[in-house]
């Protein structure tokens, strides 16, 4: 029986980091929202399939991960220009942002620069070297093995 070095020894044996445990609690809770919600419940069902990948250490959930996050921070990126409209854009007049009990008025820069910040937040946590070394490069893109 042929012993494994220690960097394979320790790749194997690699904990779930906590930001990525945090990113997989956050997709959930968004996911779980949405389907309640009953907006885009396709894409949160698939969402939740993902972060059950991640937690099964699958490599393909790694590479959906990185797809996912990349696409976001680019669509939040163009979110001003897609929603830029010059007869319904009123310059001046704050958002209403409700969470609850809790109603503020907000400009929307502000809440681009929040939505910007998240992705770009969740692009850093996926690409991050402690995540990378979480999934198993032994379980490849094959699904039934």
């Amino acid at each position: 029986m042929p012993k494994a070095s220690a960097a394979e020894l320790a790749k194997s044996k690699a904990k779930l980091p906590k930001r990525l445990l945090a990113l997989c609690f956050f997709f959930a809770i968004a996911s779980i929202s949405g389907i309640v919600a009953k907006q885009g419940v396709l894409f949160c069902v698939l969402t939740l399939m993902m972060v059950v990948a991640i937690l099964g250490r699958q490599r393909t959930a790694m590479y959906m991960l990185q797809g996912y996050t990349v696409i976001q921070l680019g669509l939040v990126s163009m979110l001003p220009v897609i929603l830029y409209d010059p007869d319904n854009l009123v310059v001046g007049n704050p958002s209403i942002f409700r969470l609850g009990e809790l109603e503020a008025k907000v400009p929307d820069y502000v809440i681009f620069a929040i939505l910007i910040l998240l992705s770009m937040l969740q692009v850093w946590i996926a690409f991050t070297p402690k995540v990378k070394a979480y999934f198993n490069s032994k379980i490849n893109m094959n699904i039934m093995s």
